[in-house]
């Protein structure tokens, strides 16, 4: 043993064991930081038990003066099981390889919110269970990216349930909802049973897995927080320069209401009139109290969206099933898609040509093929656009077309390519989509703005031409949304997927946007409203209100409940 003082004024000290000039066995080494390690040495590297404490946090978000780390370590990383504490105050205690969260282990977050399950890369990865503490709500299921990504059963406080597929953090394809208080039908129990058996969902998760990794530790204890934060969740298109927590909390699930949800596919049991005020949650509760046998509903989503729903158990509904078949079948017949079919010979023909051509052959078809990067401040603004000539006798790099000679622009392509893999939207979807082989449909406009709306043909994406002057404006804004889309995954903001100009060769510009439709749903929508926050002429003419009506402000008399979580996350 002895003790080794470094020379140049750095004042690192080790006081330990030595062999052959090499740290080795028990020892402790000081940082001129205030850092201190004490424990296992192998040939001069930190290797076997120990604790790592860290110097003085200068952190300015952390009340915290250090972090910590116990455990195993190999070749002066983190390896084997430990336990680390972050400046924040979360914690995680499992599995470490070269220095990353990998394996098995539990993270939990200072606000009470935990994990217990696989990671890899310092991510949730593979299967797991989250709690969230605040609510009581949990998922157990698959994970990828630190996103529910598979197979997954989230359950809420109240005992309701859903058991389906997730994709990148968004419900997607067909799940089964169990409400609260309804029992689950032994034959889907067993059917959840079995998926654990099989590996598709995880166990019941326990401490005791974690007390079964542990083993013999350094007698150095501390209480301390980490260094560093872990690794943030590894998104190619998100590494920013933006503060963010260690790991990043999934959003919550939003709430659905079961009543709402029922009467807009089957109808409500009492007509109501139309000046009527909703039934309160409470009364709500009441009536669903009630009913012997709560209704199951099989849900289909499309990227969090959701898009159809049907009863499993009609047997709590007052209605026959023969009622129920015919009263669907009805309002089946009763939707009208909106918008009129752009066909030959349409005023819009050929702006649709030219539109699905651009976002086809240029803005996809171009701007994919090449290696993806990250954002930079030169693609922001009115110079980061692109543009290029389709003759309609085509060139080398565009196709022949039936449409007019035409110039199409592209503005700031990067970062809207990004922004599409944010919002978690194929390429090929998208492109299909818009450019595929139906037609757009063109809608009415019902603003005062004068400008066009298109649908495309899957109803996912509404266009809408603009003035200069309001692209001047979104292109202002864009660094902001950019960063507002980066930091909040579950925003409530309009989705902008695109932003493009139109010129023919005798003729206007056109300029347009594409955002995704929030309407898209096989769901009836009953009322539609266009809200702007004012009362000055925001009222329809009572004679000309139907189904297809769009309503404005002064037509709303209606009361929203409002989810508690939602509303305080809404109001910061």
């Amino acid at each position: 043993t002895g003790r080794y003082v470094w020379a140049g004024g750095s004042c690192c000290v080790y006081e330990g064991g030595w062999k052959r000039g090499a740290r080795h066995g028990h020892g402790r080494t000081l940082w001129p930081s205030g850092a201190v390690y004490e424990g296992d040495y192998s040939a001069g590297f930190m290797d076997g038990e120990g604790t790592y404490v860290a110097g003085p946090c200068t952190s300015t978000t952390s009340s915290s003066s250090s972090s910590s780390y116990k455990g195993q370590w190999k070749l002066d990383r983190k390896h084997g099981h430990g336990r680390q504490t972050y400046p924040n105050g979360d914690t995680f205690e499992g599995s470490w390889v070269q220095g990353q969260m990998e394996g098995h282990g539990r993270y939990t977050w200072a606000d009470g919110n935990s994990y217990v399950g696989t990671m890899r890369n310092g991510t949730m990865f593979g299967k797991g269970v989250l709690t969230w503490s605040a609510t009581g709500d949990s998922f157990q299921g698959n994970w990828l990216d630190g996103a529910m990504h598979g197979y997954g059963l989230y359950t809420w406080e109240d005992g309701g349930c859903y058991l389906g597929t997730w994709t990148r953090g968004f419900k997607d394809g067909k799940g089964t909802f169990y409400p609260k208080s309804c029992r689950v039908p032994a034959a889907h129990q067993l059917y959840i049973d079995d998926l654990r058996n099989r590996g598709v969902l995880p166990d019941d998760i326990s401490t005791n897995v974690l007390q079964q990794q542990r083993t013999s530790s350094s007698s150095f204890d501390t209480n301390q927080e980490p260094a560093a934060a872990p690794a943030d969740l590894k998104k190619s298109w998100r590494n920013l320069s933006f503060e963010r927590p260690p790991v990043k909390k999934p959003s919550l699930q939003r709430r659905w209401s079961i009543g709402v949800a029922i009467d807009k596919i089957i109808g409500a049991h009492e007509p109501s009139g139309a000046g009527s005020e909703p039934q309160t949650q409470q009364g709500s509760d009441q009536n669903m109290a009630g009913c012997s046998s709560l209704p199951i509903l099989e849900r289909e989503y499309a990227q969090g969206v959701l898009i159809s729903e049907v009863v499993l158990n009609k047997s709590c509904l007052e209605d026959s099933s023969k009622k129920l078949s015919r009263r669907q079948s009805r309002a089946a017949k009763d939707v009208k898609r909106p918008g009129e079919m752009i066909i030959k010979g349409h005023r819009s023909y050929d702006l649709m040509l030219c539109l699905q051509l651009g976002i086809s052959r240029y803005t996809v078809g171009k701007i994919t093929p090449i290696q993806r990067r990250e954002v930079q401040a030169s693609d922001f603004g009115p110079k980061a656009s692109f543009w290029m000539n389709f003759p309609t006798k085509g060139t080398r790099l565009t196709p022949a077309h039936r449409a007019v000679d035409f110039k199409w622009k592209d503005y700031c392509p990067v970062v809207f390519r990004n922004l599409r893999e944010m919002f978690k939207l194929d390429t090929a979807d998208y492109m299909i989509s818009i450019s595929g082989s139906d037609a757009l449909r063109e809608l009415s406009s019902p603003g005062k703005s004068g400008s066009m709306f298109f649908l495309s043909q899957d109803d996912r994406f509404m266009i809408k031409t603009l003035r200069k002057s309001e692209v001047q404006v979104l292109l202002r804004m864009l660094r902001d949304y950019y960063r507002h889309v980066h930091t909040y995954d579950n925003t409530l903001v309009t989705k902008f997927f695109g932003l493009h100009r139109v010129k023919p060769s005798s003729g206007q510009k056109f300029r347009f946007v594409v955002m995704g439709n929030m309407f898209c749903t096989e769901l009836r929508i009953h009322q539609r409203f266009d809200l702007k926050g004012s009362s000055l002429g925001r009222s329809t003419d009572k004679v000309k209100i139907d189904e297809n009506t769009t309503l404005k402000d002064l037509d709303l008399n209606y009361s929203f409940y409002l989810e508690p979580s939602w509303r305080d996350a809404l109001l910061k």
